[in-house]
């Protein structure tokens, strides 16, 4: 009012044409928004990242989205790089979602840039920083595998959830449903991991792999676990972690070890080879899943088969008690 001259009828009058033409403005900003916030028609389309997620939001959006995974069964996400192809698919995408905790190093460039003109959501936001493992030498990085913690991974189907009730909250109670679905499933299989790794011989519980990829799992399910490989791939193992782990090898008299579907076996293979060269005969007692699922439209391309591989195959080879088809009797006899 004091910032306009006169208190007569003229200078109300044009206080109130511009506070009209404020809101207006601003309602019209808000309406441009909201169209880019959400759905415009059915199915939108959804890009994600990393398998594991795509397998969340396929089962919470149901048919209203076209869900397009970039990172596919046996790609490394740590060193994966967005292709152009890729960068389109983000680009015309109307949701986005990705791990976070920096499992997708490579892309968050692009996450980034792409986040600025519509919606980008971490599947991992609802995971509390104190459940979260910071091994050393991360630089206080978190350690991003939860989801071989099955019960850490029910939070990020919530996350999902959440998130499209926010981008499309017509369908919301839909998408409530179809999470309490698939949740149940998770607890299923928790409870399924947590009886068939503690099957296995106390003294036999060692995990050893080609990466650090199983710490959750190792918590999750008192199995102690090492990777030859740090939490990323990109860094290197030295002779000295072989060395240190062909001797936790022949100290615990350890009967098998593990290869990954998205990591070269090379050091698993020659940790084998200094076992052998110390008296110890050990096998590879499969390959797990770790930063990739299995192969599209298998049963170990999904989530649930993913895990439920992992676990029937560690007891298998590690001397403790499974089902030979896994938990839901749908495993494949060439992979288990």
């Amino acid at each position: 009012m004091r910032g306009i001259r006169g208190t007569g009828i003229a200078s109300k009058t044009l206080l109130l044409l511009v506070t009209v033409a404020t809101v207006a403005c601003t309602r019209q900003e808000d309406h441009a928004a909201d169209e880019r916030t959400q759905p415009q028609h059915y199915p939108y389309k959804v890009v994600t990242t990393v398998g594991m997620i795509t397998d969340i939001v396929r089962h919470v959006a149901g048919p209203h989205a076209d869900v397009q995974g970039l990172i596919g069964a046996g790609v490394d996400p740590h060193l994966y790089k967005p292709t152009r192809n890729d960068v389109a698919a983000l680009g015309s995408a109307d949701v986005i979602f990705y791990a976070g905790l920096m499992l997708e190093g490579k892309m968050a460039d692009t996450l980034t840039r792409i986040g600025e003109s519509r919606p980008v959501y971490a599947v991992t936001q609802l995971i509390e920083e104190q459940y979260l493992l910071s091994p050393d030498g991360m630089d206080g990085h978190h350690d991003p595998h939860v989801w071989m913690d099955v019960s850490a991974w029910m939070q990020a189907v919530k996350a999902v959830e959440l998130s499209l009730r926010e981008f499309d909250p017509t369908n919301a109670d839909t998408y409530t449903a179809n999470a309490a679905t698939y949740l149940e499933s998770l607890r299923q299989l928790h409870a399924y991991a947590q009886q068939v790794i503690g099957s296995i011989p106390e003294g036999g519980r060692v995990l050893i792999t080609a990466h650090d990829a199983f710490n959750y799992f190792g918590r999750a399910y008192n199995i102690d676990v090492m990777g030859i490989q740090g939490l990323s791939t990109e860094s290197e193992a030295g002779l000295e972690d072989i060395r240190r782990l062909v001797s936790l090898i022949v100290e615990r008299d350890v009967k098998a070890v593990f290869v990954e579907s998205s990591v070269p076996d090379k050091n698993v293979r020659a940790l084998i080879e200094g076992a052998a060269a110390r008296g110890n005969a050990v096998t590879i007692g499969g390959e797990l899943f770790s930063d990739a699922m299995g192969p599209a439209g298998t049963y170990e391309g999904s989530y649930i088969g993913m895990i439920d591989h992992n676990v029937t195959t560690i007891a298998h080879a590690l001397g403790g008690e499974a089902p030979e088809r896994g938990l839901n009797h749908k495993l494949s006899p060439q992979v288990h």
